[in-house]
Order: structure tokens, then sequence, then C-alpha cells
């Protein structure tokens, strides 16, 4: 993958896996998260709402909220800034961390496109600090359009284990903008314990675009998410699924 870009792009990509693999506050996987493409736009600016509520059990009404702004000022680059703010049931909604985040592609391999991401995390409310990294992978044939994230972060406390997880999604043109798939996030296991009895969430999702506010094509473009994963493994203990809302405004 070397060849993919210049040797010094590659080292630090490298660099930025390894430092990650050396959580914060435990979520349901996938609530408030999005399953990421593996390639940026240039000049694109983005802001972003993403909302993710449990349903049923002891888990019922457990919510997370993520609001991100996103640049990408070089054609290999996208920065970009979140706060998340969750809920326990029963709960008042508190800020659990504000974050920095790269993403950075390396091309194609196989017809594959490549990226990594880099997460820093900052804890609030008594949460600490915590490190991710993602390595992006996203395959577009004609209208089809599938993504994989493999997932590993490490909360900053003292003898925290890093935790792997799985994001991924496969959907295709029905109708215009209009797309139709299936998403599916989950845990992997951590560095002591992999592949375990785990939780998992997968389900259908429903995906628009429309050019610009009140379909004048004019202005930003609105993109929006909305499905519902049913809950498997381990997740079905406490919880029956997950409702799942992102909008997104990209300038």
């Amino acid at each position: 993958m070397a060849g993919l870009l210049p040797k010094p792009l590659f080292a630090v990509s490298c660099a930025v896996l390894l430092f990650a693999l050396a959580p914060s506050a435990h979520a349901a996987p996938g609530l408030g998260e999005e399953v990421y493409g593996a390639t940026v736009t240039k000049g694109e600016t983005e802001i972003e709402a993403r909302y993710g509520a449990l349903a049923g059990k002891a888990d019922g009404g457990t919510d997370a909220l993520k609001l991100e702004a996103a640049a990408t000022p070089l054609s290999g680059l996208r920065i970009a800034g979140f706060v998340s703010l969750e809920r326990a049931p029963n709960g008042t909604r508190k800020a659990t961390e504000a974050a920095v985040e790269l993403i950075h592609p390396l091309g194609k391999l196989g017809g594959i496109n490549v990226a990594v991401y880099g997460e820093y995390a900052f804890g609030l409310n008594g949460e600490h600090d915590g490190l991710e990294t993602k390595l992006l992978l996203e395959r577009q044939a004609g209208k089809f359009d599938a993504r994989l994230n493999l997932i590993a972060e490490k909360s900053l406390a003292h003898g925290e284990k890093v935790e792997f997880s799985y994001a991924a999604s496969a959907d295709i043109a029905v109708a215009g903008e209009l797309r139709a798939g299936v998403t599916a996030f989950g845990e992997l296991g951590t560095s002591r314990q992999f592949l375990p009895r785990a939780e998992h969430f997968v389900g259908p999702v429903l995906k628009g675009e429309i050019e610009g506010l009140g379909g004048t094509g004019k202005g930003p473009e609105i993109g929006i998410e909305a499905g519902y994963l049913f809950a498997l493994g381990k997740a079905r203990d406490d919880t029956k699924g997950q409702f799942r809302l992102l909008v997104e405004l990209e300038f």
C-alpha cells in the first residue's frame, strides 16, 4: 500500500494507526455514529447532526447526539471536530466528549478506495480522554456503494485495554437521489479477548439527497439517512434495537 501515496504521508498514516492501538465511555455500537467513506472532496465543508436512540428493555431511552463540522482544505485531508452528548434512561443529557478527527485517503487498492482515520477525544464531565483509529474501505460500482470501517479505540485511563469494533454498510440507488440498503455496527472484542459474544446491530436504512434548500437547486446540499437497526448477540440482553437519523449539510 505504500505505493499509493508519498512515503512521508504513508509513514504518518502508519504512525497514527500504531499510536491509537497503544475507549471512551462505552456506548451501544453505532449509537450516534456513521459509516465513513474512504474518499474526500477538496473544498467541501460539512455540518452534520447524528442521532441514535435505543428502543425497549433496560436500555430503552438511552440516546446519543453528535454534532460535527468538517472541512477538506486539501485533496488528501479532511479535518473535523465534533461534540458528543449522551443520555441514560430517565437521565439528563450531558456532553461526554469533544474531539478532533482527520481522514487521509491512501488511494485505490484492487478497485477499493482506502483511507485512514485518526481521532483524539477530550473527555468531558468526568470521562477520560481517548484515541481512536479506523481503516476505511469503500467499493463503488455504478449505483452500488459498500463500506467497511475497522476500528480500534483506547481510553487513556490507566490500565484500559484496546477495544475493536466495525461499522459496515451497503446500499444502492433505487430512484433518483434515494438509496436503500443495510447498515451494521458491532464489537469485535478487545486486546485481551478477541471475538467474544458481543453487541451487534443491523438493519435497513434509507438515504436521500436534496440539491439545495427547498429543492431550488441552490445553496447547500442536504443529506438525510434514517433507519432502524435490530439488536443481535449480547445487545439483545438490554435492548430490542436502535433508531438512527443523520442530517447533513454540504457546501
